[in-house]
């Protein structure tokens, strides 16, 4: 019998031979707290309103499970995106995050050694972009100033490849979960070509360095993204994390053939103060009766990272991947 770690891999792999499903995010150690998601998200305080290091206002009220940006035209950091470097004073990482990674570094060693190691980076390309300006402001200048907009791409892009630098030159883990969501529930934010003209290829030169330097790359978007798919793959993406249950996940893994593994399928809307266990389960076996059988595939909640609002919605949902390891795989 394969541990997690090893039926992870084989899973992931294009002719891979897992022995069950995998479940959830219980083959990762995630290693929390270094330095430059310190630096960079430390504000998010509970009960508190803040700025962060781009200037965007953050709100996290006390009866909220997160912090979430609050950008209106008036306080949006980028006021003309013509002159956007005018408002834009992009963090130096290098020169604020290279100390201080010896307790994350001590959770790395002290990991199990079946898991597999998993650093989160937050606030991918995109959803960078929405938090210095509207989201009516940041679509729309993706077609009347396409020009400033590549060029305020390629900014966050290099910041995002200084973090990446960072993080595996101090902890080097064996996956990257980078986020970074590009649609709704039931549709992509832009036109697929449009995604293709500015996002591809900075997200394929990030993925790039990631492989080169041996890391997985795992991307969360829990939106519909079933019409890039096949782009998510060609530019590295390993594993696509938070597909929603909106996108069809039997044609898409039909389509990429093993070239991406596809983990989510486990409706959000579960998680409730007021849910029963039955509801939980149902849910759950919905998930796997219509993609256990599938290659490429680990079942989990669409979120983007291990648990859940509520703790007991995971523990039945990683109890019911469970059984159904026993019944069909003897594991």
């Amino acid at each position: 019998m394969l541990n997690e770690k090893q039926n992870f891999l084989e899973t992931i792999r294009r002719d891979g031979k897992p022995d069950h499903l995998c479940n959830s995010f219980t083959a990762f150690k995630v290693l929390g707290g270094d330095p430059v998601f310190q630096y960079v998200r430390g504000n998010r305080i509970r009960g508190t309103n803040s700025y962060d290091r781009w200037g965007t206002y953050i709100t996290f009220p006390e009866d909220q499970p997160a912090a979430v940006p609050l950008v209106t035209p008036e306080n949006q950091v980028i006021q003309d995106i013509e002159n956007w470097k005018e408002y834009v004073k992009v963090p130096d990482l290098r020169a604020n995050c290279s100390q201080g990674w010896e307790a994350v570094q001590k959770q790395k060693a002290e990991a199990p050694k079946d898991c597999l190691t998993m650093t989160v980076m937050g606030t991918g390309i995109f959803e960078q972009m929405h938090m210095l300006m509207t989201f009516e402001d940041t679509l729309c200048n993706l077609l009347l100033y396409p020009d400033e907009t590549h060029e305020l791409i390629e900014a966050i892009t290099e910041y995002r490849l200084e973090y990446m630098k960072l993080i595996v030159e101090n902890l080097h883990p064996d996956v990257i979960l980078s986020h970074d969501d590009f649609g709704s529930k039931t549709s992509l934010f832009m036109k697929p070509e449009v995604w293709r003209e500015f996002f591809k290829e900075p997200y394929r030169r990030l993925y790039r360095y990631l492989h080169d330097n041996n890391v997985i790359v795992m991307h969360h978007s829990d939106s519909y993204c079933e019409p890039i798919a096949m782009d998510m793959a060609e530019i590295g993406v390993d594993i696509w994390q938070g597909v929603l249950p909106t996108n069809n996940i039997p044609a898409i893994t039909q389509e990429l053939d093993g070239r991406m593994a596809l983990m989510g399928g486990i409706d959000s809307s579960i998680d409730r103060e007021d849910v029963t266990e039955e509801e939980i389960r149902k849910e759950t076996q919905r998930a796997l009766k219509e993609y256990g059988e599938l290659p490429h595939f680990n079942p989990c909640m669409t979120y983007g990272g291990p648990g859940t609002i509520y703790p007991q919605v995971e523990e039945i949902i990683i109890d019911e991947i469970n059984r159904y390891n026993q019944k069909h795989f003897h594991v």
